[in-house]
């Protein structure tokens, strides 16, 4: 199986600077590419391939020649990575999604180069990337796998990581237990299994916002370009680093406690929400949809299985005799008139998606036992 492993790097300040300096030849060459692109269709009603403009890379090393400098494969996936918005702008308009034309790159907001077979060499805690210098690796697990490319990433509170995508890297099976669970997502509870087991919602960022705040406003009061301002945009960074780094230690602390006791776990699927705009601010804290990346990959690197159901209705349906009970979100107790079940609303849910998920399952083993 693919996985990335992603470690701090720390060195010193000349190869920092040299590192910083291929940041800014890779987003000029970004936003140079893409002026070309934006040109030749205005001009010439034409498109510009991928291909097209890595050929040209030889002729921008001879006219800039600090370019020489930089590793020919990473400055094709500068482009590359240019291709890819295009290909993601055209994806959304067929959808007809909201398109997202790709932008320019400012200052500071083009944060990582990749290296791919050759410029790099991994000889124990320590990487050497030619022409930049040594990083010391603070290597918290082993880089499993066959290295396929590396990539060299500035975080916006200055910190430098390493993140080392891997090929073949081998599954860590979990024993089987012979449980599933269904499992229901909300902003009250982080979490709630249909086996009543409750998991608190910790609202890392509203804990922190107060806080937040009180550097927000510092900052509005610094002088623009001033070194008061970056240091104070720096401090905002690194507490908004904080809260991200709680929040996905406590989904895989989650995950992996849900995947060592359960064989299958129905989740609903959140497709419904097509748009991170939809989110309001408590359900962006509790992040649904990094816990769920989160879940199945890790399900995958242990042998189980995530199995999504329709969202539609699961709160409504009685999971007592299965019919609708109409509810508002204030209505935290499911009551139903028909049989006189009473239970807490998302425990109520979570029963449903487990049913359904069950259901779902049995009729695909059937369908395919008889094909």
């Amino acid at each position: 199986m693919k996985k990335t492993f992603k470690y701090r790097i720390k060195t010193n300040k000349k190869t920092l600077q040299r590192s910083k300096n291929w940041l800014l030849f890779c987003r000029k060459l970004y936003n140079k590419s893409l002026e070309e692109r934006i040109r030749a269709y205005k001009e010439e009603d034409k498109s510009i391939s991928c291909y097209a403009q890595m050929r040209n890379l030889p002729s921008l090393k001879k006219e800039f020649p600090e370019y020489k400098k930089v590793n020919s494969q990473t400055l094709q996936d500068v482009i590359q990575r240019l291709n890819r918005a295009y290909q993601n702008f055209f994806r959304r308009v067929k959808r007809g999604e909201k398109p997202g034309f790709p932008r320019f790159k400012g200052r500071d907001r083009y944060d990582s180069f990749t290296l791919k077979q050759t410029g790099y060499r991994l000889q124990g805690k320590y990487l050497f990337i030619k022409n930049i210098g040594k990083f010391k690796i603070f290597l918290s697990h082993p880089i499993e796998g066959d290295i396929k490319t590396i990539t060299i990433r500035r975080s916006f509170s200055g910190k430098w990581y390493a993140s080392f995508s891997c090929d073949n890297v081998p599954t860590q099976l979990l024993p089987k237990t012979g449980r599933s669970v269904g499992i229901d997502v909300g902003c009250e509870s982080f979490l709630t299994t249909s086996e009543g087991e409750k998991v608190v919602n910790p609202r890392f960022y509203q804990r922190t916002q107060e806080i937040l705040t009180k550097k927000q406003r510092k900052f509005s009061r610094k002088k623009k370009g001033s070194n008061r301002r970056n240091k104070m945009r720096i401090l905002i960074a690194k507490t908004h680093e904080k809260i991200f780094n709680q929040r996905r230690d406590f989904h895989f602390k989650i995950a992996n406690k849900l995947l060592k006791t359960n064989d299958v776990i129905y989740i609903e699927d959140m497709n419904h929400f097509n748009s991170f705009r939809v989110l309001n601010r408590s359900m962006r804290d509790v992040a649904w949809f990094n816990f769920f990346n989160i879940l199945i990959f890790k399900a995958e690197e242990a042998g189980k299985k995530i199995i999504k159901i329709p969202a539609k209705n699961t709160s409504q349906i009685c999971s007592g005799c299965g019919k609708i009970v109409p509810k508002t979100l204030s209505d935290r107790i499911h009551s139903c008139p028909y049989c006189n079940f009473v239970i807490d609303r998302d425990i109520n849910a979570a029963r449903n998606i487990l049913r359904l998920g069950q259901s779902l399952q049995g009729a695909t083993s059937l369908e395919a036992a008889v094909n």
